[in-house]
């Protein structure tokens, strides 16, 4: 049996309401293989984390779904699974803009103080077997104009001055997030936690989240392995994800 890489298949849709959506009913219906890849060139309902809605110009960006055959992990590798992915992703764009990349917890793509992509993994499961992960990733590549409504985002042609070929940076991408899936896949949790720490945003700052209608002031030391964020202020904190909001 070959060994099936991510990216091995690769589905260009011309227009879906969500890539996720579609890849998820591949792998209800059993017809998606691990690694299978299915990209949009325009979603008319693109989904974000929290039920928000993911919206791009079509055909400037990145926005594909990647099915994960989860079956021989158990159910607390879900927050790995998110690291390994934000990783991926920031391995590659990491190398195109060179530096000021990081990831804000729990797995948005930052340059500087502005937003560059976002991850939404859904999983499938049965009763306690977490059989499939469908990862969905968009990420602003050519695109120079944008909601101003929006908050501060921004593109790898904003960053770099110049035009990305969609497909070679598809690939390029793919090769980074098989890396990350194989650390994954070896157990090197401890790896994909340490890497996840260094590169998070604001790690030793001091910022201001909101937690229901209460504003305050606290320093990020990190992320745990449960994808807990760990913060410090007039005592130890740790929120999970939906808890707190960035102010």
């Amino acid at each position: 049996m070959s060994v099936q890489h991510i990216g091995h298949k690769l589905t260009v849709l011309e227009s879906i309401d969500s890539s996720n959506n579609y890849a998820m009913a591949q792998v209800h219906a059993g017809l998606a293989s691990h690694g299978e890849a299915w990209f949009a060139l325009e979603q008319t309902a693109g989904k974000g984390q929290r039920g928000r809605q993911w919206v791009t110009n079509p055909g400037e960006n990145i926005m594909v779904s990647i099915a994960l055959n989860t079956s021989r992990f158990q159910p607390d590798r879900t927050f790995p699974l998110s690291m390994a992915i934000a990783l991926g992703c920031l391995d590659w764009f990491g190398k195109e803009v060179v530096e000021d990349a990081s990831l804000k917890w729990p797995n948005d793509l930052y340059w500087r103080d502005r937003k560059a992509g976002g991850i939404l993994i859904e999983n499938k499961w049965s009763g306690n077997n977490w059989q499939f992960a469908i990862a969905g990733i968009g990420i602003n590549i050519n695109q120079v104009n944008f909601d101003p409504m929006a908050k501060r985002p921004v593109s790898l042609r904003q960053i770099t001055g110049r035009e990305v070929d969609l497909m070679d940076a598809l690939k390029a991408l793919f090769s980074q997030l098989e890396n990350r899936w194989q650390q994954l896949a070896s157990g090197d949790l401890a790896g994909l936690l340490k890497d996840y720490n260094y590169a998070l945003f604001r790690k030793g700052e001091t910022v201001k989240l909101k937690k229901e209608n209460a504003s305050f002031e606290t320093t990020i030391l990190g992320v745990n392995m449960e994808g807990l964020l760990l913060t410090r202020d007039t005592m130890d904190r740790q929120f999970q994800f939906g808890e707190v909001e960035w102010v």
